[in-house]
């Protein structure tokens, strides 16, 4: 329990059981398994004015004694909901002064591989280590085993059009086509491309990248949407091994995270 809530102890100086509210905690859990956003709300310097989890749909759970201060509370946690970050504000309500804690969990970023090659085997130890839900999807079963990929959060055994249309693809969402096969990589493209996924990298030489492009422009798609593809994909590290090329792969995934690629 503490694991999940821990940036609001890093925060406050109290102890579980003088803030938290059992049921917004109960709630928290809820949605953080549901991998939806949610900011869990705490009047610090007055508890007793109230505690509640909130979505961009609203409040979920819990509340506060103060018709006028949910109200404040609930414009300023869709900010940092939109932001994606938590933060702390003094907020005044009726002349009163308030300091509240805005406690953002955001959903873990979805990184979703195509093609269940050896790269991808070390590429899903590494998205682990940083939190990343990871899915791979391959109808090739000799290749797609549950052994092989024992630590994927989700694993896929169908063509890449039937088993994308099972996810949600968000901003949050970035895509390694590792496959080298034009039959799995291209309706994964078609979909990736059509969707706001905040990163496509490609691995394949540039003979194989131009077979993509010219298909890809056979089907409709523009200079403008074939440029999000990231070909060679990876930083350029230098690295020939499968672990060489799946930590410049990660490196460039959290490059795009931050807006650095």
């Amino acid at each position: 329990m503490r694991r999940l809530v821990g940036s609001f102890y890093r925060a406050i100086d109290r102890t579980i059981g003088e803030i938290l509210n059992p049921a917004v905690l109960a709630e928290l859990e809820n949605r953080v398994t549901a991998n939806q956003s949610v900011a869990m709300v705490t009047v610090l310097d007055q508890p007793d004015a109230g505690q509640a989890l909130v979505a961009d749909s609203g409040l979920l759970a819990g509340g506060f004694t103060s018709d006028g201060l949910r109200e404040v509370v609930l414009i300023s946690a869709a900010r940092y909901l939109a932001d994606l970050r938590s933060g702390r504000e003094r907020v005044r309500v009726d002349g009163q002064s308030y300091d509240v804690f805005f406690d953002v969990y955001p959903p873990p970023p979805q990184l979703i591989i195509i093609g269940a090659v050896h790269v991808a085997v070390h590429l899903i130890a590494l998205a682990r280590q940083l939190d990343y839900r990871t899915v791979v999807i391959d109808p090739r079963t000799a290749f797609a085993t549950e052994e092989r990929f024992a630590a994927a959060d989700e694993l896929l055994r169908e063509w890449p059009a039937q088993a994308l249309s099972k996810l949600a693809i968000t901003d949050n969402t970035y895509f390694a086509l590792l496959s080298h096969d034009l039959k799995l990589d291209l309706p994964a493209l078609e979909l990736a491309l059509g969707s706001p996924a905040r990163y496509i990298g490609a691995l394949g030489s540039k003979k194989t990248h131009a077979k993509r492009v010219a298909a890809l422009e056979e089907t409709g798609f523009g200079k403008d949407d074939i440029a999000r593809i990231r070909n060679p994909i990876g930083l350029d590290l230098g690295g020939r091994t499968a672990e060489e090329i799946a930590l410049a792969v990660m490196a460039e995934i959290v490059a795009a995270r931050h807006g650095r690629v």
